[in-house]
């Protein structure tokens, strides 16, 4: 609590400091591109430092902490695990801690403090125990920066341009939970295992330095209201005569609208000043009472499962079955990787026909069923079979990129909902940061549970059996989606369904 408080009058320090002074570039670093921008690069850093070890960790783990050969499918499941138990046991803080601080840019300056000292300790990873708490730290900063993130996101753009938003944060995640295998896998086998560790640092390094110059739009507009309030009057212009009685009126009524506020802004003295206190100890119960939260908390969970299924077995799979280096197992997630450009145009697509959402998001789940059961026929060191896998995982990371920003908004258009029926219900940070600190409660679940559900399907029964396993969780996922996504499908509505 103490540290609490020495940062707290830290920056309360600092703001009284520049509050009479304009910010170097105020309108760049407060844009609504510039913020965007930040959050996705965040997260595209949090991600990609998570996956650019993934096709390191089963060699480091043999050649610098001693794990056996035979272990190393195990350990690569566990250390992946890990980073899941962490994500999962730190969101829901996060997202509790976010809409208690005025600031959204400094928790994701501690964010990123997180993810160096974890950088930090698998660089030096020569026991496994460090590589433990590397993983562990690497699940505190993506805590913070999934759940912060989001919830600026919301905080700085406009409810008709949020799935487009939110599309480019999904983008930024997949290329970079799907991209970091690739690079890590090329730098380790090229430039050895620091070489990995050295753009770990220089990504972060830049990361510091776009969180620091991002100011958020409600300090912002402070500034800008200042300076409007030194503005020069309105111009003096002709106007119409008019008779004394008549002026004195308007003056009285201008200095009323000027000193009262309207009757529309006077808060009514009705109970709910005393409510919020109450209800805001039930926020993650009355978001859990929705059905649609529940089903896209338990979509976000799923895809989860499915992502992370693929960064526990596809190394090594490809390495086993084509004998592939580092480079070309990273190589093998291009495919998953590419086809999430589309993001913002499913977002967008989202904003502007909010019927379509369950349709596109129910479609995806479909759409990758017969393509994960068709993994089955990847089974030869052949080149036939090298591009039914690339076809197949394209595939795949398609419907992948339709479900992200689909689900992303849906959390959001469920607390809005909410909030609206109710103002003011849960106090005025709202609750948007703690639900999305529950829907990365449900990734990291997914994150925990995917690598042992396929890491132990295809050790005991198969590629093929793994295949079929993950094309039967995913498909049954795909009728709740179906039905509740944006509402009960059966219920109708009048104009959009938020």
């Amino acid at each position: 609590m103490d540290l609490y408080r020495c940062h707290r009058m830290m920056f309360t320090a600092l703001g009284a400091r520049q509050a009479n002074q304009r910010p170097f570039l105020l309108q760049w670093r407060a844009s609504k591109g510039f913020i965007i921008f930040v959050v996705v690069f965040a997260v595209f850093t949090d991600i990609l430092l998570y996956g650019i070890i993934v096709p390191v960790t089963p060699t480091a783990l043999h050649e610098r902490a001693g794990i056996s050969e035979g272990d190393e499918q195990s350990w690569t499941s566990v250390l992946l695990g890990l980073y899941g138990g962490a994500l999962l046991t730190c969101s829901l803080l996060a997202g509790y801690l976010a809409d208690r601080i005025e600031s959204r840019r400094w928790p994701l300056i501690h964010g990123l403090v997180a993810l160096g000292a974890s950088t930090a300790l698998l660089c030096v990873g020569t026991h496994i125990g460090l590589w433990i708490a590397g993983r562990l730290c690497q699940g505190a900063s993506a805590a913070i920066v999934w759940t912060v993130g989001c919830a600026l996101i919301v905080d700085t753009v406009d409810k008709d341009a949020l799935g487009q938003a939110l599309g480019y944060i999904g983008m930024g995640m997949t290329f970079g939970l799907m991209g970091g295998p690739l690079v890590g896998g090329a730098l380790y086998e090229h430039g050895g295992y620091y070489s990995v560790f050295a753009l770990a640092f220089a990504l972060i390094a830049l990361d510091i330095v776009f969180r620091i110059v991002m100011v958020e739009r409600k300090d912002a507009v402070q500034w800008l209201q200042g300076e409007e309030q030194i503005q020069p009057q309105v111009p003096v212009v002709a106007v119409p005569q008019q008779s004394e009685s008549d002026t004195d009126i308007e003056g009285q009524k201008g200095k009323q609208s000027l000193q009262a506020p309207s009757p529309q802004d006077t808060p009514i003295p009705t109970p709910t000043a005393e409510q919020p206190a109450r209800k805001q100890k039930c926020a993650v119960l009355t978001l859990l009472a929705s059905s649609r939260m529940l089903v896209a908390l338990w979509a976000y969970f799923i895809l989860s499962v499915l992502l992370t299924s693929f960064d526990s077995v596809l190394p090594l799979f490809v390495e086993e079955t084509f004998h592939w280096a580092q480079t070309a197992q990273g190589l093998i997630f291009i495919p998953l990787t590419f086809p999430h450009i589309i993001g913002p145009a499913v977002g967008y697509i989202n904003d502007r026909f909010p019927a379509s959402r369950r349709y596109v998001a129910g479609g995806a789940f479909f759409g990758t069923v017969p393509a994960l059961v068709c993994l089955r026929f990847v089974s030869e060191n052949s080149m036939h079979d090298i591009v039914i896998l690339c076809a197949l995982l394209a595939l795949i990371g398609t419907c992948i990129a339709a479900m992200f920003a689909i689900i992303l908004a849906e959390i959001c258009y469920v607390v809005q909902e909410k909030e609206e029926a109710n103002p003011r219900a849960w106090g005025k940070g709202g609750a948007i940061a703690l639900a999305y600190g529950m829907s990365n409660a449900a990734f990291a679940g997914g994150s925990l549970a995917g690598p042992f559900l396929a890491g132990f399907v295809r050790e005991h029964q198969g590629w093929g059996t793994m295949a079929w396993v993950l094309a039967l969780i995913v498909g049954l996922t795909g009728f709740p989606v179906l039905g509740f996504m944006g509402g009960w499908i059966l219920e109708e509505k009048n104009g959009d369904s938020e």
